[in-house]
């Protein structure tokens, strides 16, 4: 293909290099996955040495999801319009060059700063990375590419304090961001070699208007449910966080219905199989990042490991999904029973998963370890299918805004699940522990409490919690898993009856044709096509 031809039509299927791209960029998608976490492993070392205040530490750890999930949708539009290659590419580089700087910040603004900017090529990346699975596989092998990336998505998410922590024994902070230059300039390297370039076709004006408001609005709804779970949910800065994110997504909206060249279609929203696949992939983001939220209080106030031992007991959610989809497995459910089939299954182990944790991980790290190898399977087989699903209900070449959808439908579900469960979490335990000794956390309320009798009732009253809010998240997953599959099921029954009354038209049409040869049919004029010639 030339150079031409291959900025102005998708990649071939088959490409001939499809998996070494895939591994180049699922490398690229890692790193960025793991800057999500690897920072609050490095929490002590920042205060103590940049002399960083709690403010100073949230803005440092939120900075880099705030303002990537807030582009998303933007840096999706602007891959699918001036071309996915050139995108990630620039990606790699703002992520290098944001990676070196935060390494080196004299200061909290400094690396506050630096990691914004990790936000831009992050956001860059993401919605590219997928773009371009989309593009180099076909139909056969797509769903298997997927639930590889998806892979990466899981071992990102877990690994990132892990990796941290065996930095920080060794070297100082700044390490665990210079593990990303080596990293970000061999993917450039490799992306000018070998992705070929993909991209819609010139015409539309550019929606700047669309993409502005859209940034407005999920950076400022983005923030209220990072910041709610800390200032409260009724606090003058989450209120108007999330009054000026809603007002200006509902503009978004508005605009977007109204002009000829949108960002993002909302006619995506009237599609079945679409509503289905978002309901699902929040709600796997919502079981995952809310169950793992309860898991590391478990595992450390419960159960007494420290943060690293805690860290490597939830190693076998990350496994199982490893696993599962590398052998293909996840990719042969998918065939075997269906997108819709696989949601219902994978949805239910997730809610298994986290059931068996609640009921029998209480009093021991082997009913925990059970549900987490439960969860895992879950999500190995419900995520690729609802990567999937989302990225077939879009055009091909809106594929860089379907990746967008992806990563911000992920960044919500994500914010919801800490911020759901753990306010069950907190309600409940208020209700269990007595006024007098305070309830604002489990800490604080072991510090006041006055005997041993005391604090084993203060431990008991948070254990009790915990196994509320993980059966409260268990419910709600496999609720809106059933109601995802259901969904998808009745999208498929109405695609398929829609290509049958095609079918059976022109059927109809080859058979009328045939039996009265250059003569008109007895069909009424409005419903009869017309004849290769014009006749009536």
């Amino acid at each position: 293909m030339t150079a031409t031809a291959a900025e102005n039509h998708t990649a071939p299927a088959h490409h001939p290099q499809r998996w070494l791209i895939l591994g180049v960029i699922c490398l690229a998608q890692l790193t960025v996955l793991l800057d999500n976490t690897v920072l609050s492993v490095a929490i002590p070392s920042l205060t103590r040495e940049l002399d960083a205040s709690t403010a100073d530490i949230q803005w440092m750890i939120n900075a880099y999801s705030l303002v990537q999930s807030g582009l998303l949708l933007s840096a999706g539009n602007a891959a699918d319009r001036y071309g996915r290659k050139k995108l990630l590419i620039a990606g790699l580089t703002l992520f290098g060059i944001g990676s070196l700087a935060a390494a080196f910040a004299q200061s909290s603004g400094q690396l506050i700063a630096a990691r914004a900017g990790m936000g831009v090529g992050g956001a860059l990346l993401i919605t590219t990375t997928l773009a371009v699975v989309v593009q180099i596989f076909d139909d056969t092998e797509r769903v298997k590419a997927i639930g590889i990336w998806s892979t990466v998505n899981s071992l990102g998410f877990a690994a990132g304090p892990l990796i941290g922590g065996a930095l920080l024994n060794h070297y100082w902070w700044g390490a665990i961001f210079l593990i990303n230059i080596p990293v970000a300039v061999i993917g450039v390297f490799a992306v000018v070699a070998l992705v070929p370039e993909s991209k819609t076709k010139e015409g539309d004006r550019p929606d700047l208007l669309g993409a502005l408001l859209s940034t407005i609005g999920m950076t400022a709804v983005v923030y209220a449910i990072i910041a709610g779970p800390d200032h409260g949910w009724t606090s003058g800065p989450v209120l108007l966080s999330t009054a000026v994110g809603v007002t200006v997504l509902a503009l978004f909206v508005f605009w977007e219905l109204r002009i000829p060249y949108p960002m993002l279609d909302m006619n995506f929203f009237r599609n079945q199989r679409f509503i289905g696949a978002v309901g699902g992939a929040i709600l796997v983001a919502f079981g995952m990042s809310g169950s793992l939220f309860l898991l590391t209080q478990h595992l450390q106030f419960v159960l007494g490991y420290g943060p690293l031992d805690a860290g490597l007991r939830t190693a076998p959610l990350a496994v199982t999904v490893i696993v599962l989809n590398l052998t293909g497995l996840g990719a042969r459910v998918v065939r075997g029973l269906g997108t819709p089939g696989t949601i219902a299954l994978g949805m239910s182990l997730v809610s298994a998963g986290l059931a068996t944790i609640a009921v029998l991980g209480a009093h021991g790290y082997g009913g925990m370890m059970l549900g987490l190898i439960v969860m895992g399977a879950g999500v190995a087989f419900s995520m690729p299918a609802m990567a999937n699903a989302i990225m077939s209900a879009i055009p091909p070449e809106k594929a860089g805004v379907g990746a967008g959808i992806n990563g911000t439908l992920a960044e919500f579900g994500n914010g919801l699940g800490v911020a759901v469960l753990g306010a069950v979490l907190n309600s409940r335990f208020a209700t269990l522990v007595p006024a007098a000794v305070g309830a604002a956390s489990l800490p604080a309320a072991l510090a006041a409490a006055e005997g041993d009798a005391e604090r084993t009732r203060i431990s008991d009253a948070f254990a009790s919690s915990l196994e509320t809010s993980q059966l409260v998240g268990a419910a709600a997953v496999l609720a809106g898993g059933l109601i995802a599959a259901l969904l998808l099921r009745r999208a498929e029954r109405s695609d398929r009856t829609a290509q049958s009354d095609r079918t059976d038209e022109a059927t109809a049409t080859e058979t009328e044709t045939a039996s009265v040869p250059g003569h008109a049919t007895a069909s009424p004029p409005a419903s009869r096509p017309a004849s290769p010639t014009g006749e009536a």
